[in-house]
């Protein structure tokens, strides 16, 4: 009776250790094969700028604005494409619809992508930040 029950017991711990082994492996899965890269924004400057990525590669930017509420946007396409033959696929390819980022204070937003073309891919701040605005800017280059 008691080696039934040990038995019994060995095989629950057993099913519940592989079925929490495949859970953190799935959590794994989720950020692997991402780079991420952690920006930060403040008075008039992104950093790091220019951001250097391989093509194919999935994109990670976790930007955070360091001084006061600042904002990002980055082109889908690169500096030169042309806007007329696409053929429905894009330079980046964005996993939500990207508009002007607002990022508040000491608050961090995150803007995930796949780098799919070679290019280089201004991008600038989008929130009104001081008088130096126009100027606060950076490249995302995505090199083959």
């Amino acid at each position: 009776m008691k080696s039934q029950i040990f038995l019994s017991l060995a095989a629950t711990l057993s099913l519940t250790s592989s079925a929490i082994a495949r859970h953190a492996n799935l959590s794994l899965g989720a950020t692997e094969g991402v780079q991420v890269i952690d920006v930060t924004a403040k008075k008039y400057e992104f950093n790091p700028s220019p951001i250097r990525v391989k093509q194919g590669t999935r994109i990670r930017l976790k930007i955070t604005a360091t001084d006061h509420a600042h904002g990002f946007r980055i082109r889908e396409l690169p500096e030169g494409a042309d806007t007329t033959d696409t053929k429905g696929k894009g330079g980046l390819v964005f996993s939500s619809p990207q508009d002007c980022q607002r990022i508040e204070k000491g608050r961090t937003a995150t803007i995930e992508f796949v780098a799919q073309t070679p290019g280089t891919y201004p991008f600038r701040c989008c929130t009104r930040c001081g008088w130096h605005h126009r100027a606060m800017k950076g490249q995302l280059m995505v090199e083959p």
